[in-house]
Order: C-alpha cells, then structure tokens, then sequence
C-alpha cells in the first residue's frame, strides 16, 4: 500500500464491509463529514469527494511537511506518513464507533485498508473529479451529478461557504463553464 505523502495528491475510497451500508439515514451522511472535516481538513485539502450508501470517493491532495509539522496534534514520534494515516484511521473509527451506537451493530463497517491512488496528471485530475461526481448517475440513484446532496459537485458550483478548495477546482478545467460543461457526460476512467 502506498504511503500518503505531503503535497501529492491522491483518490481515497473504501467500501462497507460485505453487504452493510455506511449511511442509511440523512444524519449519517452529515455526521462523517462533520467527522471528514475535524480529523482530514487539517492534513489534506479536498477537491472532490460523492458519499455513496455503501462506498465513498474523494480527491484530496495532502498539505506541505511544514504546514502538517506544525500542526498541534502531530505527535513528534510519528513519522508524517504514519500521523496522516492515523487521521484516516481516526475518522473512519469515529464514525464507526456512532454508527454501530445508531444502527445497534457491532464489528469494523469499513474495509480493512482504505484504498489510495496517487494522482500524477492533471488529465487524471479532471478525470477523477468527473468520475467522483458521477457515481450517484452510474449507480442508479439520480440521472444528473447535481442532483445527489452528498457530493462535491453543488458545493462547486454555489458560492456558500464549502471545506472543498473550490476555486483550485475550477482552475483545473480552466473555468466554471468548463467544468459544467465537462460534466455533462461521464469520462471514461479506470480506477
């Protein structure tokens, strides 16, 4: 498994264990990303990300060493690699624990080891962001990106206050025209 390192950028995703689902209810969708933005926002900044019921995807690209040395909570016996994948393992432990608490289960909800993939063109950038915002279309549940509430895609397009680096986005396509009208038929992407 590949570490994350400072200033790369990468796909994160993971999948509920076997059958479960990882939100069931409106609240939970809120709840892991009120967790995304306590344990993640302060070691990676986030271009993308589409909560699914059983599955999720984000583009984030991890902070400068300077910036992630400096932070408080970065214990000095760590190495940067091992505190970035301690956050992960912080939120999806977090949301676990109030999950399981919620839906009266017990056990891991989550694969073992999340999944990471470094991004290293900007075509594959583009590429991801598009896939990410399609998922909610590929799966069945909307016919339009915009439509699926736990996705990046609205808080792109509206100008309220959003934990996405929304203006990078945009600079990605070249615009906001270029980003709608990248989005209206999914890229072909191998993941």
């Amino acid at each position: 498994m590949i570490p994350l390192e400072p200033d790369r950028y990468y796909h994160i995703y993971n999948h509920a264990n076997g059958r479960d689902e990882l939100f069931t209810e409106d609240r939970h969708y809120r709840f892991f990303l009120r967790r995304y933005i306590h344990f993640i926002q302060p070691v990676a900044n986030t271009f993308a990300y589409c909560l699914m019921p059983n599955h999720f995807h984000l583009l984030i690209r991890i902070k400068e060493r300077k910036g992630l040395q400096e932070l408080e909570s970065f214990p000095k016996f760590e190495t940067l690699e091992k505190f970035i994948s301690k956050q992960f393992a912080n939120l999806f432990s977090s949301y676990t624990q109030a999950f399981n608490r919620s839906q009266n289960r017990k056990g891991s909800l989550f694969y073992k080891n999340f999944r990471r993939k470094e991004i290293t063109t900007e075509e594959y950038f583009a590429k991801l962001v598009n896939y990410i915002h399609f998922n909610p279309v590929v799966h069945g549940f909307t016919e339009y990106p915009g439509d699926w509430k736990y996705s990046s895609y609205q808080a792109i397009l509206s100008g309220k206050s959003t934990m996405v680096a929304r203006s990078e986005t945009i600079a990605w396509f070249g615009g906001l025209d270029n980003f709608m009208a990248c989005h209206r038929h999914p890229f072909d992407i191998t993941i």
